[in-house]
Formats: structure tokens, sequence, C-alpha cells
């Protein structure tokens, strides 16, 4: 396989045809930025911060799952598990 061929193996569209490295947020991953800033702006304690912990990663995992199973190519399905294995183990290690 040339290099050019594993390129387009791992960022070629298999929906369309085109390259994709990167897409606009869904709302999965719009919940998790819009979290993301507010724990940046209005800096919770107790029981606001761990809510707000809960549905920032609760996103995420909704996020990375989606992309495990429906994302476009290899490289957006690696990406989807890459972002889902450590954000489950911090999840657990925090609630343990």
């Amino acid at each position: 396989m040339s290099r050019s061929s594993a390129v387009q193996w791992w960022f070629r569209s298999r929906v369309d045809g085109r390259v994709v490295i990167g897409q606009p947020p869904n709302a999965a991953l719009g919940v998790w930025i819009a979290a993301v800033l507010w724990r940046l702006v209005a800096d919770p304690t107790g029981p606001q911060r761990s809510v707000l912990d809960g549905i920032g990663i609760g996103a995420l995992l909704v996020w990375a799952i989606d992309e495990v199973v429906r994302g476009v190519n290899p490289w957006r399905r690696l990406l989807g598990a890459i972002v889902f294995v450590p954000t489950l183990l911090g999840a657990i290690s925090k609630v343990t």
C-alpha cells in the first residue's frame, strides 16, 4: 500500500468520499464545550461543580461512542476511542 493510499484509507469519508479530519461540533460535543466554558467562567464549587462535571463527562462519552460507532472514516473512529478510554477511566476514578 502506497503512502497516498494509506492516507486516503485513514481520512477519506466512507459516506461521500471527502477527506475528513475534523468536523463542526455535534450536539454532544457542543454540550461538553459549554460545560467546560461554564466551569472556566463561573468556577462553581460543591454540588454545582459535580453536576457540571457529570454533564461534561457524559456529553464527551456520548460524543466518543458516537464517533466509534458512526465515524465517517477510521481516523474519526480512532479519535473517538482515544477520547473514550481516558474519559471513562477518569470518570470511574472520580467515583471510587
